[in-house]
């Protein structure tokens, strides 16, 4: 099942192939993107496809009258996923989750990636129930259409490099509501995907030869991701030796409030 251009995953092309309570599968093209803060290929997207997945497993599990917020998000990256998908530019990368153990008022979902029978990265969802709101959308709309976008990184996701007099490393999220997702937030996936580039950089900002390459992203959910204004993606770094580097980054909405938290570690 495709999705329209105007959604957010329908703006990366994922296409959801199976699900259900007991498995989910979907993928998203290889795309060859750069972090528009390094220039360098990133794995960022991966994180929006775990982001769905992973949802997905925990949303097919829930009961009547009942909804899904997802809370935390854990990736592990292979240490040449970026060679794979720079590879393959436009092959599937796909994505298969399953429910870990039983689920009580919250779940755990497992995904697997990987493109062209390699591995890619290994990754869980967490997900707590609450009663379905009234207002909320049952799906994505089936016919709706959007003005087209730009093909890099920056523009699919609406960003600007912010000024930050060189203390931190500040992404910029404009408001488009093309990245929202049913309850008219950001998505978590594109949010955690600026979370990852925002981190990334702060690590490798006035980096002296290979550049650090992401192993694991862990996001925690907070509240709602308001675009706009001044809403952005912060990251500080915390430590950067001869072959590891650690970085914290935040979401702050648009109404000042930090809505996401992560923390990124990379080799080189």
């Amino acid at each position: 099942m495709p999705y329209p251009p105007n959604t957010p995953l329908g703006r990366f092309g994922i296409e959801t192939l199976e699900q259900g309570p007991e498995r989910c599968a979907a993928t998203v093209p290889a795309t060859p993107l750069v972090n528009p803060l390094t220039d360098a290929p990133t794995i960022a997207t991966l994180a929006l496809l775990v982001d769905h997945l992973g949802g997905l497993i925990n949303h097919c599990r829930r009961g009547p009258g009942q909804w899904t917020v997802s809370s935390e998000l854990s990736l592990e990256v292979v240490p040449d996923a970026v060679d794979v998908l720079a590879a393959s530019p436009g092959a599937p990368v796909l994505g298969i989750s399953r429910p870990l153990g039983r689920r009580h008022n919250d779940a755990l979902g497992l995904c697997e990636l990987s493109s062209e029978g390699r591995a890619l990265a290994t990754a869980t969802v967490r997900s707590f129930y609450i009663t379905a709101p009234d207002t909320v959308a049952q799906d994505w709309p089936s016919d709706a259409t959007s003005a087209p976008v730009g093909p890099t990184l920056r523009e699919l996701m609406t960003l600007d490099i912010g000024e930050t007099g060189g203390g931190a490393t500040v992404l910029m999220q404009g408001e488009d509501p093309a990245l929202n997702n049913l309850v008219g937030v950001v998505h978590g996936g594109i949010s955690s995907m600026g979370l990852e580039l925002a981190a990334s950089a702060e690590v490798n900002r006035d980096v002296d030869g290979e550049p650090y390459r992401t192993a694991s992203l862990r996001v925690n959910f907070l509240r709602p991701f308001h675009s706009g204004a001044q809403a952005r993606y912060v990251a500080e770094r915390l430590h950067r030796g001869r072959s590891t580097g650690v970085a914290e980054a935040k979401a702050v909405g648009s109404d000042g409030r930090v809505a996401m938290l992560g923390r990124l570690t990379s080799y080189r």
